[in-house]
């Protein structure tokens, strides 16, 4: 299950992070497509891939957060 969590790096500017694991059962053109599927339709881009010593592939996505301002 996808975790996704907010924080701000600079003033102006917030961005929401999704965290997703991918077994090391599934190839990388699986994982590939998945990730373009979500950039695609969700507007996630790549912040960070970790792959640990078991094989499972650690993703962090990321999202710029716009936030509405009301005119008068």
């Amino acid at each position: 299950m996808p975790r996704t969590d907010r924080r701000a790096p600079r003033p102006g500017v917030e961005w929401e992070f999704e965290r997703v694991n991918f077994s090391r059962e599934l190839g990388r053109n699986v994982v590939r497509k998945l990730l373009v599927e979500r950039a695609e339709h969700g507007g996630w881009e790549l912040d960070r891939v970790r792959i640990t010593a078991d094989g499972v592939r650690r993703v962090t996505l990321r999202r710029k957060i716009i936030r509405a301002v009301r005119t008068a």
